[in-house]
């Protein structure tokens, strides 16, 4: 096939993409009103094997949401109500003793909810820090380990949590080390008044709107690596690579007000989230080129949850959002070497 054959098969996969993503926000928006943001950066995070931690108050949808999408893209979904009585096990399952026929007794392991296509870990943050690092293995190897057995979790494979950013009794904030393997960290902010009209309306009648299943688990496999094959310029790299490196402020070239409000900032895993969210960006777009506006639309969620800012930052009511917003309004663009003639 010639270059411009590919480069024509390459759009019409794109093409038809973008419009299996159109279509699963329709199947959404009959069951979710706005949230337009919140529901791109979730299909994004999907379409690049990320994970994701959904903030808000109560009320918001953020399970209908999780639920929702698990019904629209056909594969198999489980919720585990993270409790502060909740143990390891409870989520990655245990080794049970059986005994036969003939009286011989042997160990079978018997699956947690973890083995599923889309986990929600719904509270999470309810949960001590023992219960919470039972996801870390499996977020990040995409296994689980009991006893001396590792098992493999099925492909594709997600970890969407919700918690609470207000309530603060009884609850166990997540360590930096697990905030980290989240791809994005989503805040659910309230509706419009328009859509709140609409929410009333349309949750007080007694009929349901059905949702159709668009994507299949292989589809969404399938859909994953063409988004990895989104192209990734050398001018992307470079500004993506600045924008993360001025987060740090014991980077000499990071931003005097970096260096006076920020403790520590974003690792390495944050600028190959923001490659990966950018690439999925693109995909869902159509274009088969990740662009800086990319970057810059999954910035905040990417970055927000990797900054910690200090105490004269929060005496100054700034937070980390903030800081990531002036960010990208000050870091520049890398220059563009000149043609050579």
């Amino acid at each position: 096939m010639s270059t411009a054959g590919k480069q024509k098969s390459l759009d019409d996969v794109l093409q038809e993409f973008s419009q299996h993503r159109l279509l699963m926000q329709e199947e959404l928006q009959k069951i979710i009103v706005g949230q337009d943001e919140v529901i791109e950066q979730l299909f994004a995070a999907i379409f690049t094997r990320g994970h994701c931690l959904l903030e808000g108050v109560p009320g918001l949808a953020k399970t209908l949401m999780v639920s929702t999408v698990a019904r629209i893209l056909d594969v198999d979904f489980k919720r585990v109500q993270f409790t502060p009585d909740l143990m390891p096990s409870d989520i990655t399952g245990t080794n049970v003793l059986d005994e036969d026929e003939s009286g011989r007794r042997n160990f079978r392991f018997v699956e947690g909810p973890i083995f599923t296509n889309v986990l929600l870990a719904d509270e999470i943050n309810r949960t001590p820090p023992k219960t919470q690092a039972a996801l870390l293995q499996a977020m990040q190897e995409r296994e689980v380990s009991v006893g001396q057995e590792t098992y493999s979790l099925p492909d594709p494979f997600f970890t969407i949590a919700t918690q609470n950013p207000v309530e603060q009794e009884g609850t166990y904030p997540l360590p930096e080390a697990q905030l980290d393997r989240f791809m994005f960290n989503i805040k659910v902010g309230y509706p419009s008044a328009d859509e709140e009209e609409r929410i009333l309306m349309a949750t007080t009648r007694p009929e349901r709107p059905e949702v159709r299943k668009v994507l299949s688990g292989r589809a969404i496999t399938n859909i994953q690596k063409l988004v990895a094959g989104v192209a990734v310029s050398e001018y992307i790299i470079k500004y993506v690579a600045t924008l993360v490196r001025s987060t740090r402020p014991k980077d000499p070239e990071s931003p005097k007000y970096v260096k006076e409000l920020v403790d520590w900032g974003a690792g390495p895993r944050a600028g190959q989230f923001l490659i990966q969210g950018g690439k999925a960006m693109a995909a869902m777009d159509g274009r088969f080129s990740v662009s800086i506006e990319d970057v810059r639309r999954i910035a905040v969620p990417v970055l927000r949850h990797r900054i910690s800012t200090n105490f004269q930052a929060q005496a100054e009511g700034l937070t980390s959002e903030s800081l990531v917003q002036r960010l990208l309004r000050e870091v520049p663009e890398p220059s563009v070497p000149p043609l050579v003639k």
